[in-house]
Formats: structure tokens, sequence, C-alpha cells
């Protein structure tokens, strides 16, 4: 899908959302967006920010006490590990731009990723220590952004997936957006694939970090790094508010200051990963992927929206170049405009 600040401009749908079962991919499918849920939460926080609720430079043990005192490692080898105290405690900036010295994930998260209750999760991560100084390296972190949802929790007084649900999907109308699909979401639910062992077809797999079944809310926890399921033309209503500076169809979701911190290079200079607040940040672009191979960027120079959605944990053959080729097709006919 491309789109502009206020409308759609091109929709095209290829392939099949169940190969075996000859089930061609419909406009309306559903996807585990995965990763594409960090920009999502990291808005989320802006949001408080703007309310002047939240500082990104407070440390975070200022909204979740049980980060006091936490240590990072100095040295470690098979047998020993030296801890000492970081240069200074990991902040709201670091866990939004992975340079907190957190993980990817804490060893209670294995193998699924949403079994545990976020209150539980993030005291999990601050029992152990940091991997490095906070703003020394980057290092994509699953656990700093579920800090970040839990920081909201603790300052708006309201579950993470109900603030979600009531300041950003709600009213941006993304209906098809959630952490636990129904029945009917799920029967859309396009099928997850794999190359298969020769390399040259596919075969179907499934989403081996989520519990199943994925209706479940008795079991299955929201994750704010990556839970969230949802439809391309939900995913492109949020970017189209990015792309507006905070705003759409008249309501103001984000100040245009917050817009523009979140989506700009926030990580150190000296490093090499440029990443804002829960995006990718790029030259006049942010942008997010998900870890099946969805993806959702935001042009501000060209003023475009750009929306991919595949369920693939990897392609045979050229399939991976099939992005690209999209991006470059739209801005060839939308680029200008």
């Amino acid at each position: 899908m491309v789109a502009s600040k206020d409308k759609v401009l091109a929709v095209a749908k290829v392939g099949f959302a169940d190969i075996a079962g000859g089930k061609s991919m419909p406009e309306n499918a559903m996807f585990w967006i995965a990763s594409q849920s960090k920009p999502m939460t990291a808005t989320a926080l802006m949001m408080l920010v703007d309310e002047g609720k939240v500082n990104v430079a407070d440390p975070v043990e200022k909204y979740l006490p049980e980060f006091k005192g936490q240590m990072v490692i100095a040295e470690k080898d098979q047998e020993h590990v030296l801890l000492k105290k970081p240069v200074h405690p990991i902040t709201v900036k670091n866990v939004l731009s992975h340079t907190s010295g957190l993980p990817f994930a804490s060893p209670l998260e294995r193998p699924t990723l949403d079994l545990l209750p976020l209150a539980d999760r993030v005291h999990s991560y601050a029992a152990l220590p940091l991997e490095f100084e906070p703003d020394s390296k980057y290092q994509y972190s699953n656990e700093g952004i579920n800090v970040a949802g839990r920081i909201i929790e603790v300052v708006s007084g309201m579950p993470y997936e109900e603030f979600m649900q009531k300041r950003i999907f709600d009213p941006l109308g993304m209906k098809d957006t959630t952490f636990w699909p129904n029945e009917e979401q799920v029967s859309r639910l396009a099928k997850t694939y794999k190359p298969n062992a020769a390399k040259d077809g596919l075969e179907e797999t499934k989403i081996t970090q989520l519990l199943h079944s994925l209706t479940d809310r008795t079991k299955r926890c929201p994750m704010p790094a990556g839970g969230l399921f949802s439809t391309t033309q939900d995913t492109a209503r949020f970017c189209q508010m990015i792309l507006n500076g905070g705003t759409l169809e008249g309501r103001r979701y984000l100040s245009g200051e917050a817009v523009k911190q979140m989506t700009s290079r926030q990580t150190p200079p000296d490093l090499k990963d440029s990443y804002g607040f829960g995006w990718s940040a790029g030259e006049g672009s942010a942008g997010h992927g998900g870890a099946y191979a969805t993806n959702m960027s935001v042009d501000f120079k060209r003023g475009l929206v750009f929306v991919y959605s595949v369920q693939h944990a990897g392609f045979p053959g050229a399939g991976g170049k099939a992005q690209d080729a999209f991006r470059k097709a739209a801005i060839a006919l939308f680029g200008a405009q």
C-alpha cells in the first residue's frame, strides 16, 4: 500500500494467504506485524511526554523503582562475572533507542515471548545486570521497549494494552490491530511460510515466538515490543498520522515536536546505528520492520507512506528483493507529487 498524508494512492495484492488451500491474499488480510509494535508503543509513551508526565532524560528507576542499583557486567568468563556500577542508570531515552545495555530478552521469556504479565517480565529485566554501559553501544532489545510499555502502565494508571486501545487504536479507527486476534480475524490471518529444505520453494511454518492459540487472553500477555497483529490499512493510518506530524483527519495525537524527536536519530553520533525512539531513523524518513518481513515506512521528504505486508520467515531465491522493488516502483509513480 502507498498513501499520502490524506489518502490511499495505491494498493496491490498478490500471491496467497494460504498456498495449499488456494486462497488468494485478501485486501484485509491480518498479519503478525511483530516489531512494528515498537513505534506504536513509543508513540504511546511520547503522548505522556507531551502531557509532561514523562521526561525521556529521566532514569527509568524514577518510574520503575525495581531498576534502582542495577549493575553492569565489567568482565565475564566461563566461571566468573565481575559487576560494577554503570556510569549512569539507564534512562527512558536509552530503552527507547536500544542503547540501554539490556539484552534482547530475559531467560524467563524463552521459548515464547508472551507468557508473562508485563510487570513480571520487567521485574526479571531489572534483576539481571546490563550487558554494557548505557550509551556505549546499540543492541536491539525487546526488553527496552517492554520497559517503555511498563512505564506507560505505571504513569497512566491503566494497563498498557488499554492505553493503546483508548489512545491510539480506537481513535485512529485501527479496528483490526490487536494483541489477541478473535476467531474472525484469525480466519483472515495470512499463513506463515519459510524456505523449504531445497531453498527453491516455500513450506508452511508458524509464529514460533508466540503461544498458540492466539485468541487466548488467559494465557497470552500483551508484548509492547512485538505482539501486535494488524492489517495493511490499519498500519497505513497509523503512519499517515506520523507523516502529518501527529494529526489525522483533524485530531491531534502527538505534538509535532514529539514526532520529530521520535523519528529522528537519537543514538550517539559515534555509533553507526541510526535509531530514534521506537523507529529506525533515516535521512528524512523513519520506519520499522517485523520478524516475518512486514514493513512500514514514512517518507517525510516525499510525503509518502509505504506498507509492505507479507508473512515470511525468510525467502527462497530472490524473494527478499520484493520489498525494495515495491518501494522503488512506488517512488517512481508517486514520488514527484
